[in-house]
């Protein structure tokens, strides 16, 4: 049922992986190695079509200082935390509190309401984008981080109620009924023994959504039109010039869009395997 240990296989079994392995590797870092490059190269060696060669002109310094003094990169970047920031706090805590009535509570409506989160999860979010451009021009919020901010949180809840519901049903019953014997009423069950509980959960679809938010490009170019709003993603764009294509800068752009989600990742990583693992095992 489950895959044999490589070190219970054969030798051939076991020289090919060591082989294959690495090899798997490089062809999956080829990418970021050629964005890499790129972004210490000069427009000359693009332009030659040098693309996988050393550098011949090496602008370490200037490129990655070029993004951020001739464009407006830091302001893309502060666009991103505005918008990722309160989504995720968003979309964590209303689900949180849905999944923990999907969780807890039964009632006859407990599994289409469910069912209706995780439906939502299969919408191709293409066929959306007329109605929510139409939605947010009525409301007034088009071209507006509170906009991006509110469709993120509605957007990700389903993911987020799922993946929490789950976590919550899984405790113990008994925890429930014995803080209700004491007199604790629900709030005071759902913060003080569900909320620590399901605290590597949390942190998990915490990091989960940050990335799915940060890394957003279809809804950024969607609902945002001015540089006042625009997060990193769609922002890059802005820098290519009018008439020929600064990939150096583009590829350094994109180094610097990709280090906070990165970066959290391995500051959390801990929290995260524990939260996708929780539960795996049981006594």
């Amino acid at each position: 049922m489950f895959p044999t240990p490589i070190a219970q296989t054969s030798q051939p079994v076991q020289w090919l992986y060591r082989i294959a392995l690495p090899v798997l590797l490089v062809v999956w870092l080829l990418p970021l190695i050629a964005i890499a490059l790129t972004s210490l190269r000069g427009p000359a060696d693009i332009f030659a079509g040098n693309y996988w060669g050393t550098p011949t002109q090496w602008q370490i310094a200037s490129n990655y200082l070029a993004i951020f003094q001739g464009t407006p990169l830091a302001r893309y970047l502060l666009n991103s935390f505005l918008i990722t920031v309160p989504a995720v706090i968003g979309a964590v805590a209303l689900s949180c509190l849905s999944g923990f009535a999907l969780g807890i509570y039964r009632f006859r409506m407990n599994l289409p309401v469910f069912f209706l989160f995780v439906a939502g999860n299969f919408v191709p979010f293409q066929i959306l984008m007329v109605p929510v451009r139409t939605l947010s021009l009525h409301l007034g919020l088009y071209d507006s981080v509170l906009g991006l901010v509110l469709f993120h949180t509605a957007f990700q809840s389903g993911f987020c109620t799922f993946f929490m519901r789950n976590f919550i049903l899984e405790l113990p019953g008994e925890l429930i009924d014995a803080a209700r014997m004491d007199g604790a009423t629900e709030w005071q069950i759902f913060r003080r023994v569900v909320l620590p509980l399901v605290r590597p959960a949390i942190a998990a679809v915490s990091i989960l959504i940050f990335t799915f938010v940060w890394n957003d490009y279809f809804w950024a170019t969607v609902l945002i039109q001015g540089d006042h709003a625009m997060p990193v993603t769609a922002g890059l764009r802005a820098l290519n010039g009018q008439w020929v294509a600064q990939w150096h800068l583009v590829a350094a752009g994109s180094l610097v869009a990709a280090l906070p989600p990165v970066a959290i990742f391995f500051l959390k990583q801990r929290d995260f395997i524990a939260g996708l693992t929780m539960g795996a095992t049981k006594g």
